[in-house]
């Protein structure tokens, strides 16, 4: 096993991108194939109603991890915190499932022209411990986030009968898993805020630290602000400056980092005159939803003796 700091030197080969669904993965993707010329091999997702620039996913990855996943009657917004990487190793070792799907995935991820590459795929925040055995090299993490409010609500807009609560809890889920499985990694981080506040800046700085802190081969290209301008939806960004405003007029339910990280109200689906049981299990994920971003926030979520919110 690779040091986790890189510090023997070793080039690593590319990264794997983890983060929830629907948590800015696909744009930062896009600015760092596009504009940096990372490798993420093909072919990919293509473009989709709810993501007209394309997801950077590679296709047989997606399909494998399905199918690690289905095995253990696993969706992936389903169960997933049941999944049992060992499990999966064993199936694909006595041919339980097949593997063809990866190993195209793998002709890409372990071909030595594709260097650096860059893999994404929202579901390798469950499955990377079955895929590390499988690498000709130990690759680096880059780990992302975004609220989860706006997570779940835009999976709620995406999906039919998916409630804020289930995906509030996802998104613990996915960003635990996430995190528990890269810890003994080289792992850089950055937040879907941080890129949306000063993209050219902040891609350049997730790029030179894969590089400077976790040896992964330098990108062939450098960015630039017209390839920014392509990717990043300056609307999104005024969006952003607009929920702030809203907050502000919002009560302040909890604080947390000395004051700096503030939950605010949010609009429920229920009432708690109408539906008391189902308006507190939403508000209680709420507030551990919060309770772990505000700890992304500070750092602190990324400590491997983190003590992670209980789901029953």
């Amino acid at each position: 096993k690779l040091p986790s700091d890189g510090a023997d030197g070793e080039q690593r080969p590319g990264f794997v991108l983890l983060g929830m669904h629907r948590s800015g993965t696909s744009m930062l993707s896009g600015l760092m194939a596009t504009g940096l010329g990372y490798h993420t091999g093909g072919p990919l997702i293509g473009s989709a109603f709810d993501n007209e620039k394309g997801f950077f996913e590679l296709v047989p990855a997606v399909l494998q991890n399905d199918e690690f996943m289905n095995k253990q009657r696993i969706w992936w917004s389903q169960g997933v915190r049941e999944y049992d990487y060992e499990k999966a190793l064993d199936d694909k070792a006595n041919r339980r499932i097949t593997f063809k799907n990866g190993v195209k995935a793998l002709r890409v991820l372990n071909n030595p022209d594709n260097v650096p590459y860059l893999q994404k795929d929202p579901r390798m925040c469950i499955t990377l411990k079955t895929w590390l055995p499988l690498l000709s090299s130990e690759p680096a993490v880059l780990f992302t986030y975004r609220h989860p409010l706006e997570v779940a609500s835009s999976l709620q807009r995406r999906e039919n009968n998916f409630p804020l609560e289930h995906g509030l809890r996802l998104w613990i889920v996915y960003n635990m898993r996430g995190v528990q499985n890269s810890n003994d990694l080289c792992r850089v981080t950055t937040s879907n805020d941080a890129v949306l506040a000063s993209p050219l800046k902040e891609v350049k700085r997730i790029a030179k630290e894969l590089t400077s802190k976790c040896n992964v081969a330098p990108p062939p290209e450098e960015l630039k602000q017209e390839d920014v301008d392509k990717f990043v939806d300056t609307r999104l960004q005024h969006n952003g400056a607009q929920k702030a405003a809203e907050k502000a007029k919002r009560n302040v339910l909890a604080l947390h980092n000395d004051g700096k990280c503030k939950v605010y109200e949010y609009d429920s689906e229920f009432t708690p005159e109408e539906n008391p049981r189902s308006f507190q299990r939403e508000s209680e994920m709420y507030m551990k939803a919060m309770k772990v971003y505000c700890d992304f926030e500070s750092g602190a979520a990324y400590s491997p003796d983190y003590e992670w919110p209980l789901l029953d």
